[in-house]
């Protein structure tokens, strides 16, 4: 059996006080396990399901499928006419906090957009006007333009912009902003994939600095009442709910919401509405999200078709 590091024994620790639920964890990343394929229904789901499908939990959306074990959805005709998405079950719980907003949103900004599950889950629960979709590194771009234009998510546009250019440009003018922010990664181990030196001090100071800029920059093109979504896809608290507590300081008028539907799931690291699942949980990998509100009163600011066109936004 191999012996998990000293930091990842310290990480334990610091997530549970429960010896035994410490070690379910451990076990749960240096012995990974096999998640449930599952997908995101883009176009409307056939009467007859081509799929054998998992009994769904009580926050999982009604366009999401959690498959059996075995089922291969990204080698079905359907994947490749845009039908639906295969994505991560723990992102499915991470984004499941939109789900709680009721009122109409005309616009989305999807910050860190690749490869684009977040992006066509906010289209489907939402249904905006507009969708622009992110993406800082431009390697990545090209994933996340095939996704967009193979699942038929329009209308949208694609940006490669530094969020500190949309803050200055943009403000006040999303009523939803969606940041799934690089982070560390830990929680790709639980999948049996590679995350080297996620554990480290180093690196996870590191992304946590890159966090609070890029959801400093998120916020200030939030429009009065909108809506601010946080997630990541790692375990460090500082990459998580220290972020959260920083940005609460640093940005009064916002406030994070209660998701009714994930309060089993409340991090109990914090007085903060935010949410975990665990690898162990045997759901998915691991994810931490949470979703703030602009309290500010005012309107949203109007953002016209040259100023995308100069901010090189592209329509795919």
């Amino acid at each position: 059996m191999e012996k998990p590091s000293n930091l990842l024994l310290k990480l334990s620790r610091r997530l549970f006080a429960n010896p035994d639920i410490q070690e379910k964890f451990i076990q749960a990343l240096i012995n990974p396990q096999i998640f449930s394929p599952c997908i995101l229904w883009c176009q409307e789901r056939p009467e007859t399901s081509p799929f054998t499908v998992e009994t769904p939990t009580s926050w999982q959306p009604q366009f999401v499928d959690r498959l059996h074990l075995g089922e291969k959805p990204g080698k079905h005709p359907l994947h490749d006419q845009g039908n639906f998405y295969c994505l991560d079950f723990s992102s499915v719980f991470a984004a499941t906090t939109l789900l709680a907003i009721e009122q109409p949103v005309n616009l989305i900004f999807d910050m860190c957009a690749a490869p684009g599950g977040k992006s066509v889950f906010a289209w489907k629960a939402l249904q905006p006007d507009l969708l622009i979709s992110n993406e800082v590194i431009g390697k990545r771009l090209g994933m996340l333009i095939s996704n967009l234009k193979r699942c038929h998510i329009n209308p949208s546009l694609v940006a490669n912009r530094d969020s500190k250019i949309f803050a200055e440009t943009i403000p006040l003018s999303s009523k939803l902003v969606l940041v799934d922010a690089p982070c560390t990664g830990q929680s790709l181990l639980a999948k049996g994939e590679t995350a080297p030196g996620c554990f480290h001090p180093t690196n996870i100071n590191k992304c946590a600095n890159r966090q609070k800029r890029i959801i400093a920059n998120s916020a200030q093109i939030v429009a009065p009442q909108g809506y601010l979504a946080y997630m990541t896809c790692t375990y460090s608290p500082e990459e998580n709910e220290e972020v959260c507590q920083w940005f609460l300081e640093r940005f009064p008028q916002f406030q994070a919401l209660h998701i009714n539907h994930l309060s089993d799931y409340q991090s109990h690291l914090t007085n903060i509405p935010c949410y975990r699942l665990f690898p162990q949980d045997s759901l998915g990998a691991g994810a931490f999200t949470v979703l703030f509100q602009n309290t500010a009163a005012g309107e949203a600011q109007e953002v016209d078709q040259e100023v995308w066109s100069k901010l090189g936004c592209k329509q795919i």
